[in-house]
């Protein structure tokens, strides 16, 4: 093929974003795209602030904050006494890391999956106290479920104080059946911190039924709330050891009227709190979208994401590495290439205007597409090709 065309721009729902629309935007996952709607309740939040912020932030904040929680915990069938806004799922990992105890010769379980940013906090905790980082190697491609749970619970011993798995896998964008693995971490006497940053609004999440020790989420990634807003979920007998990453006013406060893990979390220093009081419009927003709410907007994406991986896959005769059952918005590919990853990745930029990650992981480059309500099938035609053109 000598030329590759450009799709049109048309996509459906795509105006409730700001996106440029002379990109072709695959990349959701890594920082999402909130509304236009969403920035606009934001701004009118900030106002409210900057018009009187004293009043704002010591005397109307608390309950908004209380408010904003509710309804988050109702849409992660979870406690809102049990959940904490923090400013993204990295400081959720550093939080429970830093907050916990370990000392020579413990084991803290992840896996060949973590996003590096988490497996960064892991060894620099592990490393403080000559802990040891015990690296269970779920294979990719895989077959099934079968293998993650059999690499993972084949690593733990009776040393391992802590396991900290993904919900949903960053360079493989895997799901990982979390229920089953933190049950039978439990069997083990294992607490399990689940790195759940894709989770929200990506899969039906339900904190209560999967009932780890510790849960952290993004909410600006799939739920598209505006960047800084994410959650730690923390259970109740856990709550006394796990303390904010900034020490402030909560931790020595007169209040009773409610835990102290609510008022040191609520309250760690000036900052911007509107991204995390979007929270509720942003689940609103998003499941108005299509008539069958969030559970049609979920199937939409994955059924994208799915055709989209078979398009790629059939330009460029390449096997399907999982199956459809184990993925949601995105999927991954292991490409050959000649071409240095962040050279094709600049390519695909600066040639085809497309945004997508090219991800060097262990020997593998992988490929991670998202599918969002503004994307089309035309757009991973148009990667296709444009991946043919440039690999050959």
């Amino acid at each position: 093929m000598n030329q590759v065309r450009s799709p049109s721009f048309n996509f459906y729902h795509s105006s409730h974003w700001l996106l440029n629309p002379k990109i072709h935007f695959l990349n959701h996952g890594s920082f999402g795209a909130t509304p236009v709607t969403i920035l606009e309740y934001q701004n009118e939040l900030r106002q409210r602030m900057e018009l009187e912020p004293v009043r704002f932030l010591t005397e109307e904040l608390e309950g908004l904050l209380d408010q904003a929680r509710r309804e988050l915990a109702a849409f992660l069938s979870t406690d809102a006494d049990d959940l904490a806004f923090i400013p993204n799922a990295t400081a959720g990992v550093n939080t429970i890391l830093r907050s916990l105890s370990f000392k020579a010769g413990d084991e803290i379980l992840i896996t060949n999956h973590e996003y590096n940013a988490c497996r960064n906090a892991v060894e620099f905790v592990a490393n403080r106290v000559g802990a040891k980082v015990v690296i269970a190697r779920v294979p990719f491609p895989l077959k099934s479920q079968e293998d993650v749970i059999e690499a993972i619970l084949s690593k733990v011993s009776k040393k391992t104080k802590l396991a900290l798995l993904d919900h949903v896998t960053s360079p493989t964008a895997l799901i990982f059946p979390i229920k089953k693995l933190v049950t039978e971490l439990a069997v083990r006497g294992v607490d399990t911190l689940v790195d759940g940053a894709h989770a929200p609004g990506f899969v039906k999440l339900n904190i209560s039924l999967i009932n780890p020790a510790y849960y952290t989420g993004n909410c600006h990634k799939w739920l598209c709330a505006p960047k800084g807003a994410a959650f730690l979920y923390v259970k109740k007998d856990k709550q006394p050891l796990i303390r904010p990453l900034a020490i402030s006013h909560g931790a020595n406060s007169p209040y009773t009227d409610r835990s102290r893990f609510r008022l040191e979390f609520d309250w760690t220093g000036t900052d911007d709190p509107t991204p995390y009081l979007c929270v509720p419009e942003a689940i609103k927003f998003m499941g108005q979208l299509l008539p069958g709410g969030w559970s049609e907007l979920r199937q939409k994406n994955h059924t994208l994401a799915i055709k989209a991986r078979k398009i790629i896959c059939q330009v460029l005769n390449l096997p399907l590495p999982c199956p459809d059952e184990m993925l949601g918005s995105m999927a991954s590919l292991p490409i050959s290439s000649v071409i240095p990853d962040n050279l094709l990745k600049e390519q695909l930029m600066e040639k085809f205007n497309i945004q997508i990650p090219i991800i060097p992981w262990h020997s593998l480059i992988l490929l991670r597409l998202s599918a969002q309500l503004y994307n089309s099938p035309q757009q991973y035609e148009y990667l296709a090709q444009s991946l043919k053109k440039i690999l050959g």
